[in-house]
């Protein structure tokens, strides 16, 4: 979308939630792009020891001697017309892509499900879905929560990626409260700058800011919780890499959207990327570390719940989902 569809994007989100994120940039050139390289082929989905949970849109699992939940918002559709995803990418070559992988070819459709950490001391909630957003089939964050056994004041932390409106949404109530009222809202320090310069984020800045705690770049977070810095999809994008028990997990932000686009072409635009090169720069770094490490990674718009691994297969990557 361009800056004008972004911006009623944004307003209509404020006007339903008293919030909105970061507001986008000029467009960028496309990077470059290989037309030669075959689809990849989607290996058989990895064994898991997750166990899921009597509701749908709760999954629980372990990341070491932690406890985690995935929790489904939503859903939301984006049409293949070349102007969000491969945007200068021929729509043919984007739906060759889908369909290879046996999915509709006129749209993508990606999940939104935040993610839970237990570890005793702290309940640690990292995004917060697109709550009521008119453009989204979202909001079930709160019952997904309740699924799960975990009321809103237990949580102690929400770890925020970036400040666009499926991840920030469901900091505030449709009244505009809190909606973790005892919670610490922790993001990248320059995340928090270009939130505070958005004016359609005012209602939200506002209301949120005597509970948020910035980091720099690739700090420390919290005990075991390390972000990992992935400019270029918003200024202070964040990833966040957790450890215990000798095992670890990336839970990825927008790193990649798409389980097969994102993954297969990571080279392909994405019109939601303020800084299109350093973007492509950071996926495909990102991408590559998780596929050489054999890294378990968490990946909020990917199908629920969200688990796997990223392995390379050719010049680029394939996405093996957990059992």
């Amino acid at each position: 979308m361009n800056r004008t569809r972004l911006s009623v994007l944004i307003a209509a989100v404020a006007t339903a939630s008293t919030l909105a994120a970061c507001s986008k940039p000029q467009p960028v050139e496309t990077a470059a792009t290989p037309t030669a390289t075959p689809a990849a082929t989607t290996p058989q989905p990895a064994p898991s020891t997750s166990q899921p949970a009597a509701n749908a849109d709760v999954f629980r699992f372990k990341i070491g001697t932690l406890d985690a939940v995935a929790l489904k918002d939503g859903e939301i559709d984006v049409a293949n017309d070349g102007k969000t995803f491969g945007v200068g990418q021929p729509t043919a070559d984007v739906a060759a892509l889908l369909s290879a992988a046996g999915l509709p070819t006129d749209a993508l459709h990606l999940s939104i499900q935040p993610l839970l950490l237990r570890d005793g001391g702290h309940t640690v909630l990292f995004d917060t879905g697109a709550a009521d957003a008119t453009w989204a089939r979202a909001g079930r964050l709160q019952a997904s929560l309740q699924a799960a056994g975990v009321a809103p004041d237990q949580i102690t932390d929400v770890l925020i990626s970036h400040g666009h409106p499926d991840h920030v949404g469901g900091l505030l109530t449709r009244e505009g409260k809190l909606a973790f009222p005892q919670a610490t809202v922790r993001l990248s320090a320059p995340e928090w700058e270009a939130m505070k310069k958005n004016p359609n984020a005012a209602a939200l800045v506002a209301a949120i800011t005597p509970k948020v705690t910035t980091f720099e770049p690739g700090a420390q977070v919290l005990p075991g919780i390390t972000a990992v810095a992935l400019p270029g999809h918003t200024p202070g994008h964040s990833a966040y890499e957790i450890a215990s028990g000798g095992e670890r997990l990336l839970y990825l932000g927008d790193a990649a959207h798409h389980y097969v686009v994102s993954v297969q072409r990571p080279q392909w635009k994405i019109e939601y990327d303020q800084d299109a090169p350093k973007a492509e720069a950071a996926r495909r770094a990102l991408l590559q570390r998780v596929a050489d490490g054999n890294l378990r990674v968490y990946a909020v718009h990917f199908p629920f719940p969200g688990l796997g691994h990223v392995k390379a297969q050719g010049d680029a990557f394939v996405w093996v989902p957990e059992n």
